[in-house]
C-alpha cells in the first residue's frame, strides 16, 4: 500500500500505520539501499500515474507512453489526490525536495497549461503546492500557477501585489 511505501511523521487515513519518528527517518537516509528502494517505489507510483522519472539526479519528469490512459484514471478517482499529497510530503521528509518541485510543477502544467487533469487542479493548488518545503521554490511554483491560472483575478493562492512584482 501507499502508506508502507511512503511513510510520514503524521497519521494518515490508515489508523494502523504508525507515524515515523525523526530517528527512523535519519536511519533511512543513512541507508543507501533504503534510499534506492524509496526511489524505485517513487518510480513505480509515477508509472501508475502515467509519469516517467527522466533523471534520478534532478527529478525531471515527463509523460509516460501510457499517459492518456493513466490520466483518465487520475481524473476519475479523487483518492489518488490524497496519495499524491502523501507521496509529496514523504519526498520532503526523505530529503527529495527537488523531486517535490518537479512533481508539483508537472501537475500544475498538466492542470493549468495543458488542461489534461481538470479534476486534479484543485488538489494541485490547495495541497500539492504547499507540500514543497523550500519557501523559495514554493514561491516560484505559486507564481508559475498564477501566471497560468484563468481567470487570473480569481487566483487565491498568493497575494496579488507580491505575485505581480515577483522576479
Amino acid at each position: 500500500s501507499c502508506f508502507r511505501l511512503f511513510p510520514l511523521r503524521e497519521h494518515g487515513m490508515n489508523l494502523r500505520a504508525k507515524p515515523l519518528t525523526s530517528q527512523e527517518i535519519q536511519a533511512f537516509k543513512r541507508s543507501k539501499e533504503v534510499m534506492e528502494r524509496f526511489v524505485r517505489a517513487y518510480e513505480l507510483m509515477l508509472r501508475f500515474y502515467g509519469i516517467m522519472l527522466v533523471n534520478k539526479e534532478t527529478g525531471e519528469l515527463k509523460r509516460a507512453e501510457n499517459w492518456a490512459d493513466r490520466f483518465e484514471n487520475l481524473n476519475r478517482f479523487s483518492h489518488n489526490n490524497l496519495r499524491i499529497t502523501r507521496i509529496l510530503k514523504c519526498l520532503g521528509e526523505m530529503g527529495y525536495e527537488h523531486y517535490q518541485v518537479h512533481l508539483v510543477k508537472f501537475f500544475l502544467t498538466e492542470t493549468l497549461v495543458k488542461g489534461t487533469l481538470p479534476n486534479v487542479k484543485k488538489s494541485a493548488l490547495d495541497y500539492f503546492l504547499f507540500t514543497v518545503r523550500s519557501k523559495g521554490k514554493r514561491r516560484e511554483l505559486v507564481h508559475y500557477a498564477w501566471q497560468h491560472f484563468k481567470p487570473q483575478e480569481d487566483f487565491v493562492w498568493g497575494p496579488k501585489e507580491k505575485l505581480q512584482k515577483y522576479r
